[in-house]
């Protein structure tokens, strides 16, 4: 075995579960599996959502990501999260997905390409509460609706938002979520006093699941979260916000993927010999080193050199040296019962997870799942 990702499709199910519960079986899960479902693959997930929950759907970034479900037999609806381009309009329709409109010249564009392909299309309207990124401005939100209402190849089926940073139990950040659910309130409120139906009512990403109940609404779409990682410490808000949570379960996710290799070599390095790329790491005694094929290329982050450690035969060894495209290394101390081929859990135990190797490189989770590269095959376990 060179590398591999073991997918835990019976966490992923879990992950749901848990998710469900908390917000109650009354409303719907919007799975998000752009990025080939952050690492993950995304048919696999889909299929395995669709197992469990028959009323989800789906989110990806986009038209190709779309399609690729579509040719899976995946007939759940799929929401395009994304400005597309308008060469992507044509794929849309034929693919059946959900655009998110902003303004009034893309809702145009697209009703002029749904006439020549005599079909309606399914769009949600996104609003732009304080992300900063697409969607229209609140005040604009009852404008948008009515004119989506007015071309007849639209068909408004959801209004949306997204907040910017909701995974926080900062104070200052928990009061602008709050400041952002209101504005989205306001808007939506504004569309259904316009006698229009704004559809499916969402805005909770995976910060908003655990932490802002009032975020809820009709759907929720929890990324990370359904992958196994929570982004927040739950239980370490403000007390009001956790008098707010107090009713609700606490909420408890595993991680999906776990990536693993195998010692491929052991070698015994004498002291002040060196390893790897510009002799970062020399030894201060006789010791043995084990090389472990997995680098960076597989995505394993070069950051993580010096600083991460690898469990093999349920044990931590410390990585020494500095990480290769292919290949790194571990010290094995002056003896090991470790031997050659032994399986190397690179991340995914407990407490040995991607959140872990993240916060030692400076980045957050997503990254490192979605930096697992192609040529390290997915395994599925059920």
């Amino acid at each position: 075995m060179r590398a591999e990702a073991i997918i835990h499709l019976d966490r992923f199910k879990e992950n749901i579960n848990s998710v469900k519960t908390r917000i109650g079986k009354n409303r719907q899960i919007c799975v998000p599996v752009k990025a080939d479902a952050y690492g993950h693959g995304a048919v696999q997930i889909a299929k395995a959502s669709l197992e469990i929950e028959e009323s989800c759907c789906f989110g990806v970034a986009a038209a190709s990501e779309g399609l690729a479900l579509r040719k899976e037999g995946i007939k759940a609806p799929i929401l395009l999260f994304s400005q597309p381009n308008p060469d992507e309009i044509e794929e849309i329709i034929k693919t059946e997905l959900t655009p998110f409109v902003s303004d009034a010249d893309f809702a145009s564009i697209l009703n002029e390409y749904a006439e020549k392909a005599k079909k309606e299309i399914p769009v949600h309207l996104k609003i732009d509460t304080g992300m900063g990124r697409i969607g229209c401005n609140v005040k604009e939100a009852q404008e948008l609706a009515r004119h989506i209402g007015k071309l007849p190849h639209l068909n408004l089926t959801g209004t949306a938002t997204h907040l910017a940073v909701s995974d926080s139990k900062n104070r200052r950040d928990i009061e602008y979520t709050k400041k952002q659910i209101s504005r989205f309130k306001k808007a939506v409120k504004m569309i259904r006093e316009d006698g229009i139906n704004p559809g499916v009512v969402h805005a909770a990403n995976s910060g908003a699941v655990i932490l802002h109940p009032a975020a809820w609404f009709d759907m929720v779409r929890p990324g990370i979260l359904l992958y196994g990682y929570k982004a927040v410490q739950e239980y370490e808000a403000p007390l009001d916000q956790l008098k707010k949570l107090s009713r609700f379960k606490a909420l408890t996710v595993e991680p999906v993927m776990e990536l693993r290799s195998s010692v491929v070599l052991i070698k015994k390095i004498k002291k002040g010999e060196s390893v790897s790329y510009g002799r970062t790491w020399t030894a201060e005694k006789d010791t043995l080193i084990g090389v472990i094929s997995v680098g960076y290329a597989d995505g394993l982050p070069r950051l993580a050199s010096g600083k991460w450690q690898v469990l093999i035969g349920g044990k931590f060894f410390p990585v020494v040296g500095r990480i290769s495209m292919d290949q790194f290394c571990v010290n094995l101390g002056k003896t090991s019962e470790i031997k050659r081929w032994d399986e190397a859990v690179i991340f995914g135990s407990p407490d040995h997870d991607a959140d872990a190797l993240a916060k030692i490189t400076g980045t957050i989770p997503y990254e490192i799942t979605c930096n697992v590269s192609k040529r390290v095959p997915r395994v599925y376990r059920h």
